[in-house]
């Protein structure tokens, strides 16, 4: 005769193996916009991050600060198998060390694997290095799996990245100033498409790759409410305008490319609202643009439907 307990047992495993076999079977594909900030440290809009679920995979793409904080709320913390990032300024990477650690901390035991530009090796390397000792103790003192501490780190250059079951993921350079190698990314999933822009000046790289895309998540800077809110130090703004996306510029670009949803994130300044930039947008695109939310959710499929917080 089977005990209760053991029959609980073998009901939960099921359960398990039957939401494994679904997710794999899963044609649902939903970003949400973990953070649409900037480095400052704003408490609505959180860091720059997107967590991509596409069927079985979930990705972020960036890991600013709070993305653990917002991953939390979801009840995912252990679920992302990895990160893309775009480029290695601080505010798209500070979240990192949460994901890693927290995320092994409450419950993830498959090594975290992360994708990024030249010098995303070395980076993933010194962090190891300066969390050694909470990690050695942590698998001495509290028996945590030493997999899902460890982390596989990959520089990749342009082109697919491989290993993804039905998912296709192709990055692309983008023209950040001087931050090079920054990548955009293109996610294509059960017959639709979605491309993240990350940090970018208008880039004919990326209009070649977002060409009649489902979704398209890119940046913007606002220079006027930059320069009224004094965000950044004045000596920093001409810079930073430079190697951003205005309004006007996303709205020529998106013209070009004809998205069936545009949405920005990466907002700068944080403080930008609808009527700082979508009317502005408006004179070269009249398609579906709207401005993003930290978690805010976009299902794509048939309809490309929005959620918000």
């Amino acid at each position: 005769m089977i005990s209760r307990r053991h029959l609980i047992s073998l009901l939960a495993a099921g359960a398990v193996r039957a939401a494994e076999q679904s997710n794999e079977t899963s044609t649902e594909f939903r970003i949400t916009l973990l953070g649409t900030g900037t480095p400052r440290p704003d408490l609505v809009r959180f860091g720059p991050s997107i967590l991509i679920e596409a069927g079985a995979h979930s990705l972020l793409l960036d890991c600013g600060r709070g993305a653990m904080q917002r991953l939390f709320t979801r009840g995912v913390m252990h679920k992302p198998e990895g990160v893309l990032f775009t480029h290695l300024h601080s505010d798209h990477v500070t979240g990192f060390p949460d994901l890693w650690l927290t995320g092994w901390l409450q419950g993830r035991t498959e090594p975290l694997r992360v994708w990024g530009p030249r010098g995303t090796v070395s980076m993933i390397r010194n962090l190891e290095r300066a969390y050694a000792f909470d990690v050695r103790i942590r698998q001495k003192d509290e028996r945590l799996p030493a997999s899902g501490a460890r982390i596989e780190a990959h520089d990749i250059a342009e082109g697919e990245i491989a290993g993804f079951k039905g998912m296709k993921i192709t990055a692309f350079a983008v023209d950040h100033g001087l931050v090079k190698p920054a990548f955009g990314y293109r996610v294509d999933f059960a017959g639709h498409s979605a491309v993240f822009s990350g940090d970018t000046k208008p880039s004919e790289n990326l209009v070649k790759h977002a060409q009649g895309v489902d979704l398209l998540v890119h940046e913007v800077l606002s220079p006027e409410l930059l320069r009224r809110t004094a965000a950044i130090p004045a000596s920093a703004i001409p810079a930073v305008i430079a190697h951003h996306t205005t309004p006007e510029d996303a709205g020529r670009l998106f013209a070009r490319v004809r998205p069936r949803l545009a949405v920005f994130s990466h907002i700068v300044p944080s403080s930008v609202t609808e009527s700082d930039v979508l009317p502005e947008v408006k004179k070269f695109y009249d398609g579906r643009t709207v401005l993003g939310a930290d978690g805010m959710t976009i299902r794509i499929g048939a309809e490309v439907e929005v959620t918000y917080p």
